[in-house]
């Protein structure tokens, strides 16, 4: 489909609130359905944590909305736009923030030059770093500006990371995992982070930490053999016993 593509009258149509839609989204891997006729919407700012078992289909859904896979069928709306088979880089110049497992970093340049370098794209150069100083001192980065990226802690790494991904001021963030491998202190501040996005933007965060769930959600989608099993309040999902039972375990 070529990008900016007219949209499938047959599509349902997406609201005025709705910034990000899924129809039908199914994604099939030989004879093996990852994705199984996902319907998704997320409003304006709103923030929704993806959960579920291995292999339940919330990575590849993520995969498919962020341009790293093309659909097999259905459709993927963002802003009324159908963004169905784009790259990851189409999507982003729509003004979405993606944050992969494997984030494009440069280990040998330092904290502010990596940031800088991703505000580069958006600003001209004065205006870049003043946004890059910014963005660094919201993050709580500024101690450790100048050092260079490989050769930070995991949890530093991960802020550097996010960093890269709102300094263009998104109005939709995909996160992937961002409080994998982290310190409790680090999820702690990680938390304090999302939540601040959600002031300007959605936010999508897949995470299989539940403590962190718990710390940031308020809607939680659960996934479970490729399609959606449930949708609610993080309380409401907890709790649900046929949550407990595929995912989260009888101690949950």
């Amino acid at each position: 489909m070529a990008v900016g593509g007219a949209r499938d009258p047959e599509a349902q149509p997406i609201m005025p609130e709705t910034v990000l839609e899924t129809v039908g989204l199914t994604m099939r891997f030989g004879g093996v359905v990852a994705s199984d006729n996902v319907h998704f919407k997320l409003k304006e700012r709103e923030l929704r944590c993806l959960i579920g078992p291995n292999g339940a289909g919330k990575s590849t859904f993520f995969k498919c909305i962020s341009g790293l896979h093309k659909p097999t069928e259905g459709h993927v709306f963002m802003q009324g736009t159908e963004t169905t088979g784009w790259l990851p880089h189409q999507i982003a110049s729509l003004g979405v923030g993606i944050k992969t497992q494997n984030p494009n970093v440069l280990n040998g340049l330092s904290v502010f030059e990596n940031i800088w370098m991703a505000a580069r794209r958006f600003y001209p150069n004065e205006e870049a770093s003043d946004r890059a100083t910014d963005i660094i001192d919201k993050l709580a980065l500024s101690y450790i500006a100048k050092a260079e990226l490989g050769q930070l802690a995991h949890g530093e790494r991960q802020r550097v990371e996010l960093g890269l991904v709102v300094v263009g001021n998104p109005w939709l963030v995909l996160l992937d995992e961002p409080a994998a491998g982290m310190s409790s202190a680090d999820v702690e501040h990680m938390s304090r982070i999302i939540d601040d996005m959600t002031r300007t933007a959605a936010v999508i965060v897949v995470e299989h930490d539940m403590q962190f769930i718990r710390s940031i959600a308020s809607t939680v989608t659960v996934f479970y053999q490729g399609a959606v099993l449930m949708e609610d309040h993080v309380d409401g999902v907890m709790s649900d016993p046929t949550v407990r039972n595929v995912y989260l375990g009888k101690k949950a």
